[in-house]
């Protein structure tokens, strides 16, 4: 067995039975995978989170997935149509299946990291997988999986055959829930044959080597999504005499950019930690002679104080890259975000030399990339630094997003003028 034998399989062993109303049947015609509260007519009063749902329209079966009945998204679509595909074991292995032929040329000699199962997008609704060498990591966002998780992490296995470590990661409301504490899981869990583990796992992406703690690092441990984001950052500081990176994290960006010849670069991050694990990760990639050459800098404080001190300085960056949390985590967050984005922005533009290169990433669903970036340009003109943007890109390719709303990564590439 695993080493995470002890995760639950088998599911619950329990049928819900899900009616939908009118609304719900045009979300499921649409092939939408969440079924919400306001779109079941009658879902089964005993139902518990994991159930299997058989979803119907009054007459016939018209769907399956899994009963997630204390959320505000009752039902997890997993088959679509009349399928008679049992939702189990078999089901999961033929998804993963599909996930990883759609990943084939991923992973390679020089990239041993990527996202094996984006969620909706690979038809496990609320459910995140993250390989990072023979680390697996599962994040979970709905109830729906627990008692299922250990029939996926196998699926996966199957898979990735190299796979000999597991890290379990709960969303938040996740982490409350008495499902999971019924099931004895909890956020942070780790499985491994060296019960000495501590949830830290060296990986490689394009030949340069990071470091993750996937025990509580920031969503996976790591920000697989902007792997192209940060080639191209890279490509684009290659030679330059500075370069600037905002929200550094643990200096993916800033790697990146000193294995491309960059003189200097300076990492600006709130978390102390996040700085402390930038410099780790130029240390395990010392061995490189541009990383080694490359003057790191890093600066632990707010980003707006941070940036405004530079200024002062009369700093100026070759290459300023920009790539904050979410300011939005709700709709009614979003013009706040804005105001912030464009606040970073203004700041930015100022702090860039002649002819400088601005990148700018948000992960924020709830805003769009047109209003987003129309917002940047504005605050770059305002700045008496107007913008001349030469390129746009979004998630990483095993970051697949087949539905509206699984789009949220957004990275704007544009040279001031002037």
């Amino acid at each position: 067995m695993p080493a995470w034998d002890r995760l639950p399989r088998g599911g619950t062993s329990k049928c819900a039975a899900v009616r939908l109303s009118e609304k719900g049947l045009r979300s499921i015609r649409r092939r939408h995978p969440w079924i919400f509260a306001d779109s079941v007519e009658k879902l089964s009063p005993d139902a518990k989170p994991g159930d299997v749902a058989v979803i119907y329209d009054g007459k016939k079966i018209v769907g399956a997935g899994l009963a997630d009945p204390d959320s505000l998204v009752r039902v997890r679509v997993l088959a679509f149509g009349a399928s008679r595909e049992k939702v189990g074991p078999e089901l999961f292995r033929r998804l993963a299946a599909s996930a990883a032929e759609r990943r084939t040329g991923v992973l390679s000699a020089e990239t041993d990291a990527c996202r094996l199962l984006n969620g909706e997008s690979d038809g496990f609704p609320g459910l995140v997988a993250d390989k990072y060498a023979d680390v697996l990591v599962l994040k979970v966002y709905t109830g729906a999986f627990l008692p299922h998780i250990g029939d996926v992490a196998d699926a996966l296995a199957l898979q990735y055959p190299d796979l000999k470590r597991l890290a379990l990661r709960f969303s938040r409301e996740i982490s409350s829930m008495s499902e999971a504490k019924r099931l004895g899981l909890s956020d942070g869990m780790l499985f491994s044959s060296d019960p000495a583990w501590n949830g830290e796992v060296v990986f490689l992406e394009n030949g340069l080597r990071f470091s993750a703690d996937v025990k509580c690092g920031q969503k996976t441990g790591f920000f697989l999504d902007q792997r192209e984001n940060r080639a191209r950052a890279g490509a684009l500081a290659a030679g330059a005499a500075s370069v600037l990176n905002v929200f550094s994290y643990s200096g993916g960006f800033s790697l990146y950019a000193a294995k491309n010849g960059a003189a200097q670069v300076t990492d600006i991050d709130f978390n102390r930690h996040a700085i402390e694990a930038s410099m780790r990760n130029f240390e395990l990639n010392s061995g490189i002679p541009a990383v080694a050459r490359c003057r790191h800098r890093g600066i632990a404080d707010d980003a707006f104080h941070a940036m405004n001190e530079l200024e002062q300085a009369r700093e100026r960056f070759s290459v300023v890259i920009v790539d904050p949390p979410s300011f939005a985590k709700r709709s009614s967050e979003r013009a706040q975000a804005l105001k912030s984005y464009s606040r970073l922005a203004k700041s930015a533009v100022k702090l860039l030399a002649r002819n400088g290169i601005l990148v700018f990433a948000s992960c924020s669903s709830r805003v769009g990339a047109d209003e987003l970036f129309e917002e940047v340009h504005r605050a770059a003109a305002d700045a008496g630094r107007p913008l001349t943007e030469f390129d746009r890109r979004a998630e990483a390719p095993d970051h697949p997003a087949l539905f509206p709303e699984s789009h949220y990564l957004k990275c704007l590439y544009a040279r001031v003028s002037g």
